[in-house]
Protein backbone atom coordinates (compact mmCIF):
# COMPACT_ATOMS: atom_id res chain seq x y z
CA UNK A 1 0.00 0.00 0.00
CA UNK A 2 1.27 3.57 -0.88
CA UNK A 3 2.36 5.55 2.15
CA UNK A 4 0.00 7.96 3.12
CA UNK A 5 1.33 11.48 4.15
CA UNK A 6 0.33 12.92 7.44
CA UNK A 7 0.09 16.33 8.91
CA UNK A 8 3.16 15.96 10.84
CA UNK A 9 5.62 14.54 7.75
CA UNK A 10 4.48 17.78 6.05
CA UNK A 11 5.09 19.81 9.53
CA UNK A 12 8.31 18.03 9.37
CA UNK A 13 9.69 18.67 6.40
CA UNK A 14 8.63 22.49 6.84
CA UNK A 15 11.04 22.53 9.89
CA UNK A 16 13.83 21.21 8.30
CA UNK A 17 13.42 23.31 4.74
CA UNK A 18 12.94 26.15 6.67
CA UNK A 19 15.76 25.69 9.57
CA UNK A 20 18.37 23.77 7.12
CA UNK A 21 19.76 21.83 9.93
CA UNK A 22 18.68 19.22 12.24
CA UNK A 23 18.94 21.68 15.24
CA UNK A 24 17.09 24.36 13.95
CA UNK A 25 14.17 21.78 12.67
CA UNK A 26 14.47 20.74 16.36
CA UNK A 27 14.16 23.62 17.90
CA UNK A 28 10.74 24.57 15.67
CA UNK A 29 9.22 21.27 16.33
CA UNK A 30 10.13 21.67 20.24
CA UNK A 31 12.02 17.63 19.79
CA UNK A 32 14.80 16.73 19.98
CA UNK A 33 17.63 16.23 17.25
CA UNK A 34 18.02 12.49 17.07
CA UNK A 35 13.88 12.90 17.04
CA UNK A 36 14.46 15.02 13.58
CA UNK A 37 17.13 13.04 12.41
CA UNK A 38 15.44 9.37 12.85
CA UNK A 39 11.96 11.21 11.59
CA UNK A 40 13.23 12.39 8.45
CA UNK A 41 14.87 8.59 7.59
CA UNK A 42 11.48 7.17 8.26
CA UNK A 43 9.66 9.17 6.16
CA UNK A 44 12.34 9.00 3.05
CA UNK A 45 12.19 5.34 3.15
CA UNK A 46 8.82 5.10 3.42
CA UNK A 47 8.10 7.55 0.43
CA UNK A 48 11.31 5.90 -1.47
CA UNK A 49 12.72 8.80 -2.18
CA UNK A 50 15.19 11.61 -1.03
CA UNK A 51 14.08 14.66 0.56
CA UNK A 52 17.22 16.32 1.58
CA UNK A 53 20.46 16.45 0.71
CA UNK A 54 23.41 17.31 3.46
CA UNK A 55 25.95 19.82 2.24
CA UNK A 56 28.43 22.39 3.83
CA UNK A 57 25.56 24.98 3.50
CA UNK A 58 22.81 22.50 5.55
CA UNK A 59 20.39 20.38 4.55
CA UNK A 60 19.12 21.57 1.48
CA UNK A 61 15.58 20.12 0.08
CA UNK A 62 15.61 18.17 -3.42
CA UNK A 63 12.09 18.64 -5.65
CA UNK A 64 9.82 16.31 -3.88
CA UNK A 65 11.15 17.86 -0.25
CA UNK A 66 10.39 21.36 -1.50
CA UNK A 67 6.58 20.48 -3.02
CA UNK A 68 6.03 19.16 0.43
CA UNK A 69 6.60 21.93 2.01
CA UNK A 70 4.78 24.13 0.19
CA UNK A 71 2.24 22.14 0.65
CA UNK A 72 2.60 22.46 4.19
CA UNK A 73 3.10 26.51 3.93
CA UNK A 74 -0.89 26.27 2.50
CA UNK A 75 -2.07 24.10 5.70
CA UNK A 76 -0.43 26.45 7.96
CA UNK A 77 -1.73 29.55 6.35
CA UNK A 78 -5.38 27.70 6.29
CA UNK A 79 -4.84 26.90 10.03
CA UNK A 80 -3.83 30.72 10.84
CA UNK A 81 -7.02 31.65 8.91
CA UNK A 82 -9.41 29.22 10.65
CA UNK A 83 -7.93 30.25 14.23
CA UNK A 84 -8.37 33.88 13.78
CA UNK A 85 -11.84 33.53 11.97
CA UNK A 86 -12.94 31.81 15.54
CA UNK A 87 -11.11 34.86 17.30
CA UNK A 88 -13.02 37.21 15.35
CA UNK A 89 -16.11 35.66 14.14
CA UNK A 90 -15.65 36.42 10.25
CA UNK A 91 -14.05 35.46 7.49
CA UNK A 92 -10.59 36.51 7.56
CA UNK A 93 -7.99 37.41 4.50
CA UNK A 94 -4.61 35.70 6.31
CA UNK A 95 -1.41 33.65 5.42
CA UNK A 96 2.24 34.83 3.35
CA UNK A 97 2.07 36.28 -0.08
CA UNK A 98 5.30 36.20 -1.72
CA UNK A 99 5.46 38.99 -4.42
CA UNK A 100 7.82 40.01 -6.83
CA UNK A 101 8.40 43.33 -9.49
CA UNK A 102 11.34 45.53 -10.48
CA UNK A 103 12.33 48.16 -7.95
CA UNK A 104 10.92 51.10 -10.13
CA UNK A 105 7.67 49.28 -10.57
CA UNK A 106 7.78 48.61 -6.93
CA UNK A 107 8.33 52.60 -5.92
CA UNK A 108 6.05 54.33 -8.53
CA UNK A 109 3.32 51.54 -8.32
CA UNK A 110 3.01 48.94 -6.38
CA UNK A 111 3.65 50.72 -3.05
CA UNK A 112 1.26 53.30 -3.27
CA UNK A 113 -1.37 50.83 -4.06
CA UNK A 114 -0.69 48.55 -0.80
CA UNK A 115 -0.29 51.70 1.36
CA UNK A 116 -4.24 52.30 0.08
CA UNK A 117 -5.42 49.03 1.33
CA UNK A 118 -3.35 46.67 3.50
CA UNK A 119 -4.30 48.31 6.69
CA UNK A 120 -7.54 46.11 6.11
CA UNK A 121 -6.34 42.73 5.98
CA UNK A 122 -4.29 42.63 9.29
CA UNK A 123 -3.67 38.79 8.74
CA UNK A 124 -2.01 39.24 5.54
CA UNK A 125 1.36 39.19 5.25
CA UNK A 126 3.89 40.27 1.71
CA UNK A 127 7.23 39.08 1.27
CA UNK A 128 8.80 41.54 -1.17
CA UNK A 129 11.14 40.86 -3.77
CA UNK A 130 12.87 42.80 -6.90
CA UNK A 131 14.71 41.14 -9.47
CA UNK A 132 14.34 42.81 -13.43
CA UNK A 133 13.56 39.24 -14.89
CA UNK A 134 10.53 36.97 -14.28
CA UNK A 135 11.22 34.60 -11.06
CA UNK A 136 10.38 31.18 -11.33
CA UNK A 137 7.19 31.11 -9.87
CA UNK A 138 7.11 27.52 -10.17
CA UNK A 139 9.67 26.65 -8.02
CA UNK A 140 8.90 28.88 -4.97
CA UNK A 141 10.34 31.89 -5.68
CA UNK A 142 7.32 34.07 -5.82
CA UNK A 143 3.39 33.36 -5.89
CA UNK A 144 2.95 36.60 -7.45
CA UNK A 145 4.76 38.73 -9.96
CA UNK A 146 3.94 42.25 -11.48
CA UNK A 147 5.51 43.00 -14.81
CA UNK A 148 5.96 45.09 -17.50
CA UNK A 149 6.30 42.93 -20.60
CA UNK A 150 4.31 42.26 -23.62
CA UNK A 151 5.16 38.84 -23.70
CA UNK A 152 4.27 37.13 -20.32
CA UNK A 153 5.05 33.81 -19.66
CA UNK A 154 2.62 31.32 -20.71
CA UNK A 155 2.59 28.93 -17.70
CA UNK A 156 1.60 32.11 -15.88
CA UNK A 157 -1.68 33.50 -15.59
CA UNK A 158 -3.32 36.73 -14.67
CA UNK A 159 -4.43 40.20 -16.16
CA UNK A 160 -3.56 42.78 -18.14
CA UNK A 161 -3.50 46.38 -16.26
CA UNK A 162 -2.73 48.84 -19.03
CA UNK A 163 0.64 49.96 -20.84
CA UNK A 164 3.01 52.62 -20.51
CA UNK A 165 4.65 54.59 -23.04
CA UNK A 166 8.62 55.41 -22.67
CA UNK A 167 9.23 59.17 -22.79
CA UNK A 168 12.67 60.98 -23.12
CA UNK A 169 12.91 62.91 -20.26
CA UNK A 170 15.45 65.36 -17.49
CA UNK A 171 15.70 68.59 -16.28
CA UNK A 172 14.71 72.28 -18.45
CA UNK A 173 18.23 72.63 -18.97
CA UNK A 174 18.92 69.82 -20.95
CA UNK A 175 15.86 71.17 -23.53
CA UNK A 176 17.53 73.50 -25.66
CA UNK A 177 20.71 71.02 -26.23
CA UNK A 178 18.50 67.97 -26.78
CA UNK A 179 16.99 69.84 -29.75
CA UNK A 180 19.93 70.90 -31.46
CA UNK A 181 20.89 66.65 -31.10
CA UNK A 182 20.45 64.15 -29.31
CA UNK A 183 24.36 63.50 -29.28
CA UNK A 184 24.70 66.92 -27.14
CA UNK A 185 23.23 65.91 -23.91
CA UNK A 186 24.72 63.29 -21.06
CA UNK A 187 22.55 60.24 -21.67
CA UNK A 188 22.06 58.00 -18.66
CA UNK A 189 20.47 54.42 -19.57
CA UNK A 190 20.46 50.45 -18.86
CA UNK A 191 23.40 48.47 -18.58
CA UNK A 192 24.24 45.63 -20.34
CA UNK A 193 21.87 43.38 -17.35
CA UNK A 194 18.79 45.27 -19.80
CA UNK A 195 20.30 44.96 -22.75
CA UNK A 196 16.91 43.85 -23.93
CA UNK A 197 15.21 46.90 -22.12
CA UNK A 198 12.48 48.47 -24.74
CA UNK A 199 14.55 51.70 -24.85
CA UNK A 200 17.76 50.11 -25.29
CA UNK A 201 16.62 48.59 -28.40
CA UNK A 202 15.35 52.19 -29.33
CA UNK A 203 18.41 53.92 -28.84
CA UNK A 204 20.44 51.47 -30.25
CA UNK A 205 17.58 51.33 -34.11
CA UNK A 206 17.32 55.40 -33.76
CA UNK A 207 20.53 56.93 -32.65
CA UNK A 208 23.36 53.67 -32.94
CA UNK A 209 26.54 56.01 -32.47
CA UNK A 210 25.09 57.35 -29.07
CA UNK A 211 27.12 56.06 -26.21
CA UNK A 212 25.71 56.57 -22.79
CA UNK A 213 27.60 58.40 -20.43
CA UNK A 214 26.22 56.96 -17.58
CA UNK A 215 24.90 53.05 -17.35
CA UNK A 216 22.57 51.64 -14.38
CA UNK A 217 21.22 47.91 -13.67
CA UNK A 218 17.61 49.59 -12.56
CA UNK A 219 14.75 52.19 -13.86
CA UNK A 220 14.58 53.60 -10.18
CA UNK A 221 18.20 54.58 -10.07
CA UNK A 222 18.07 56.05 -13.74
CA UNK A 223 15.27 57.86 -12.61
CA UNK A 224 17.38 59.51 -9.55
CA UNK A 225 20.05 60.36 -11.92
CA UNK A 226 17.56 62.42 -13.81
CA UNK A 227 16.53 64.19 -10.82
CA UNK A 228 20.10 65.14 -9.83
CA UNK A 229 20.29 67.30 -13.69
CA UNK A 230 22.96 64.64 -14.53
CA UNK A 231 21.53 63.95 -17.97
CA UNK A 232 18.16 62.94 -19.64
CA UNK A 233 16.94 59.28 -20.00
CA UNK A 234 14.41 57.29 -21.27
CA UNK A 235 11.46 56.74 -18.90
CA UNK A 236 7.99 55.50 -18.65
CA UNK A 237 5.35 58.00 -17.92
CA UNK A 238 4.21 57.32 -15.00
CA UNK A 239 7.51 58.12 -13.49
CA UNK A 240 8.35 61.23 -14.95
CA UNK A 241 5.47 63.01 -12.69
CA UNK A 242 7.19 61.90 -9.45
CA UNK A 243 10.59 63.03 -10.07
CA UNK A 244 11.07 66.80 -9.08
CA UNK A 245 12.33 69.21 -11.56
CA UNK A 246 11.60 66.29 -14.28
CA UNK A 247 9.52 66.98 -17.74
CA UNK A 248 8.87 64.99 -20.79
CA UNK A 249 11.05 66.15 -22.89
CA UNK A 250 9.92 63.93 -25.65
CA UNK A 251 6.76 62.63 -26.80
CA UNK A 252 5.95 59.00 -26.53
CA UNK A 253 9.37 57.08 -28.16
CA UNK A 254 8.12 54.61 -31.02
CA UNK A 255 7.96 51.01 -30.35
CA UNK A 256 8.33 51.09 -26.54
CA UNK A 257 4.98 50.59 -25.24
CA UNK A 258 4.87 48.10 -22.78
CA UNK A 259 2.05 46.10 -21.11
CA UNK A 260 1.51 45.83 -17.35
CA UNK A 261 0.36 42.09 -16.34
CA UNK A 262 -0.33 40.44 -12.45
CA UNK A 263 0.38 37.52 -12.70
CA UNK A 264 0.00 34.20 -10.89
CA UNK A 265 0.74 30.24 -11.27
CA UNK A 266 -2.43 28.41 -12.10
CA UNK A 267 -2.52 26.60 -8.49
CA UNK A 268 -2.30 29.98 -6.89
CA UNK A 269 -5.34 31.54 -8.64
CA UNK A 270 -7.96 29.92 -6.66
CA UNK A 271 -6.11 30.70 -3.07
CA UNK A 272 -7.71 33.87 -0.83
CA UNK A 273 -4.78 35.47 -0.46
CA UNK A 274 -3.81 36.01 -4.04
CA UNK A 275 -7.38 36.28 -5.22
CA UNK A 276 -7.98 39.07 -2.20
CA UNK A 277 -4.27 41.05 -3.91
CA UNK A 278 -5.84 40.44 -7.48
CA UNK A 279 -8.99 42.31 -6.71
CA UNK A 280 -7.61 44.90 -4.42
CA UNK A 281 -4.71 45.86 -6.84
CA UNK A 282 -6.19 45.63 -10.41
CA UNK A 283 -8.59 49.08 -10.25
CA UNK A 284 -5.83 50.84 -8.24
CA UNK A 285 -2.79 50.03 -10.51
CA UNK A 286 -5.38 50.58 -13.77
CA UNK A 287 -5.99 53.90 -12.43
CA UNK A 288 -2.03 54.61 -11.66
CA UNK A 289 -1.43 53.16 -15.60
CA UNK A 290 -3.95 56.23 -17.35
Amino acid sequence: MQYQITHADLSLVLALERGRSLAKAAELLKVDVSTVFRSIRRLESALGTALFVKSRKGYLPTDTAQALAEQAERAEQALDAARIALTSGEQVVSGTVRLTCTEAVMHSLLLPALADFMSNYPALSLELGTSNTFANLSRRDADIALRLTNTPPEHLVGRCLGSTSYVVCGQAQWRERLGESHHSVPWIAPDDSMQDHPTVVWRNQQYPGLNPRYQCSSMSTIAQLVSTGLGVAALPDYMVDALPEVEALSGPLPGCDTQLWLLTRPDCRALRSVQTLFEELTPRLRDAML
